[in-house]
């Protein structure tokens, strides 16, 4: 299929690309830190660390792939590039789901790495197809198909691995597989002929990425927000299923679920009330409004002594979710149409610092706390250190928004 379709790009394609790549990493989630723990000998302890470098260094692989990914993107369309993520995803979950050994793990993880531009593309995307005023809505719909992905597979991925921990491996192979049928027959590129421009090395080197972003000194500003928070992202996502497992016993199943109910949550939030609470809020008070719930959040999560209380915080802290799309609105505004993939994959690229350096620290830090013979057992101790985290990215936000409001003379 050519490139050229006679569909019109819309975030409902994009919003369906998205749900079907969120499947397939939703499946692996209740299982990989099993999978990984099993190789480890059966040492928790032991095993979260393996998983702190796995997860390592799938994000220094994206760090190097991302900005290629990126300018590719703006010279040769999205499509093209989203293509060659999810066929790296393909043979990622193949290989994970046959290796005999940590070491074949880690090759899968290499390979997923270089090619995992489906996020930065997708926002790329979004920008391409829809109006400044209208992004915010546009990324919580990206959002939801985050949750929506999340409530089916994480369910499925748990169930499945109470039979056999490597089948969830081979059923999100299967929906990356399709994903690829999907981008190559039906979904249509969203980039016009008039705003791509050259491929450049220097742009498509990570570091040359990051130094382009100067030329945009508000998104340069909110990449210091953005890093630190994916930072502290990361770090959550990487101990959950371990610490809900060391903390309250749960199985591959109830951690399933939980990670279904944040998926349900997130609808709600980012695809129902995103629209109007940053209508009435404005994308600045919408971004300080959420990483100040996420605070509050990780503080409760790390906690919490009861296993009930998880559901009540993930209802609770959902409300978080309408910082991410309004600060990816504040940011594309300040982009031109030609080079947003190139911004966004210098953004994915700081995405993978953060995941070298996040799941590695909570990792450890887990391992620490839950560590036999450790005077001071502090299991939620990745959570209190993400609060710290997003305190401090609240107030670069602020700092910036100030700074711009200055130099724009608005209030």
């Amino acid at each position: 299929m050519s490139t050229g379709s006679p569909r019109q790009p819309a975030t409902i394609f994009i919003f369906i690309t998205l749900v079907i790549a969120m499947l397939g990493i939703g499946l692996i989630i209740p299982v990989l830190p099993g999978l990984i723990t099993k190789f480890a000998g059966g040492d928790v302890a032991q095993g979260s660390h393996v998983y702190g470098w796995i997860v390592g260094i799938f994000a220094l692989m994206q760090f190097i792939g991302s900005p290629f990914l990126g300018a590719l993107s703006d010279r040769y369309g999205r499509r093209r590039v989203i293509l060659i993520a999810l066929a790296g995803s393909s043979i990622d979950y193949v290989v994970m789901a046959v290796a005999p050994s940590l070491g074949w793990l880690f090759a899968a993880r290499m390979i997923a790495g270089l090619t995992a531009g489906v996020l930065a593309t997708t926002n790329a995307y979004i920008a391409d197809v829809t109006p400044p005023e209208k992004r915010a809505q546009a990324y919580g719909l990206l959002g939801a198909a985050f949750g929506l992905g999340f409530i089916i597979g994480p369910a499925i991925g748990g169930l499945l691995g109470n039979f056999n921990l490597r089948l969830p491996f081979w059923v999100a192979a299967g929906f990356a597989g399709l994903n690829w049928l999907y981008g190559f027959f039906i979904l249509p590129e969203s980039l016009a002929p008039e705003n791509r421009r050259p491929f450049s090395w220097k742009r498509a080197n990570p570091i040359g990425a990051l130094l382009a972003l100067r030329r945009f000194p508000v998104v340069l500003g909110l990449a210091e927000t953005y890093f630190i928070l994916s930072i502290a992202q990361t770090m959550l996502q990487s101990v959950w299923v371990l610490y809900m497992g060391a903390r309250y016993g749960w199985s591959t199943g109830q951690v399933g679920v939980s990670l279904a109910l944040v998926g349900v949550t997130s609808i709600v939030v980012q695809a129902g009330l995103v629209k109007h609470i940053i209508a009435r809020l404005g994308e600045t008070r919408g971004v300080i409004t959420g990483l100040g719930i996420s605070i509050v959040a990780q503080i409760c999560y790390g906690s919490a002594t009861q296993g009930w209380m998880i559901y009540v915080i993930i209802v609770l802290g959902s409300f978080a979710g309408i910082g991410g799309p309004a600060l990816q609105s504040y940011i594309t505004r300040h982009v031109p149409s030609n080079e947003q993939g190139a911004v966004q994959g210098a953004l994915s690229g700081l995405t993978s610092v953060a995941g070298i350096i996040g799941p590695p620290l909570a990792a450890w830090s887990f391992g620490w706390g839950i560590a036999p013979g450790n005077h001071f057992p502090l299991p939620g101790i990745p959570f209190f250190e993400s609060a710290l985290l997003i305190t401090v990215a609240l107030v670069l936000a602020t700092r910036s928004f100030r700074r711009d409001a200055a130099a724009t003379g608005t209030n």
